[in-house]
């Protein structure tokens, strides 16, 4: 995807959105978009009801950050990942600043920055590299959620590997089976509308 620069009627210049992994994306750009995608992130829980219990099922601040990290790129959804659960617990004391935001700013970082990362080298396969990146920022966000969640062990919180499995996957399925399914549509809608690549 990228926005490139061109000579529009009467000669006056625009923007437009190109289709060519060749052209430059520029960094206002970059930041429009990231702010589309945290401003979703804080939007999103809502439709959950601010529900701790439904939110950590549907995990609806983890699709704009993957969406991110695959149109964006790996930086700026590792940005975004980590400043939506920190600001929303900010403005909204959802969720909880101490462990749940922390604990998640440094999950969804790791989502962002991997879904990013492995779209870029496998977008060329089609829906199997939508997927395969996917599966791969999923399964190493939680293995980050899980290493920061021991860490704070240290700091008086609870956690134990069964803790780690049912928060980290058992109760999340219902949002993983949505993320696979939302995600490759709305990307394969993209993608035929000619907005990215």
């Amino acid at each position: 995807m990228a926005f490139v620069r061109l000579f529009g009627p009467n000669g006056r210049k625009g923007f437009f959105l190109m289709n060519s992994k060749h052209e430059h994306v520029s960094p206002v750009k970059k930041l429009v978009l990231s702010a589309m995608f945290l401003a979703l992130g804080l939007v999103l829980p809502f439709f959950t009801g601010q529900i701790p219990e439904v939110g950590s099922m549907l995990l609806p601040m983890h699709i704009p950050v993957l969406l991110c990290g695959m149109i964006v790129g790996g930086p700026w959804g590792l940005l975004v990942g980590f400043i939506c659960p920190l600001l929303r617990s900010a403005l909204f004391s959802m969720p909880p600043p101490y462990p749940a935001a922390v604990s998640m700013a440094f999950e969804l970082a790791a989502y962002g920055l991997t879904s990013g990362l492995f779209y870029r080298r496998l977008r060329g396969k089609g829906v199997a590299g939508i997927y395969l990146s996917l599966i791969a920022a999923m399964l190493l966000g939680r293995v980050v959620w899980g290493i920061t969640r021991w860490i704070m062990m240290a700091f008086g919180t609870q956690f134990s590997i069964a803790l780690f499995f049912a928060g980290g996957f058992t109760s999340a399925v219902p949002g993983i089976v949505l993320q696979l399914i939302l995600i490759p549509i709305i990307l394969a809608a993209l993608q035929k509308a000619k907005l990215i690549e």
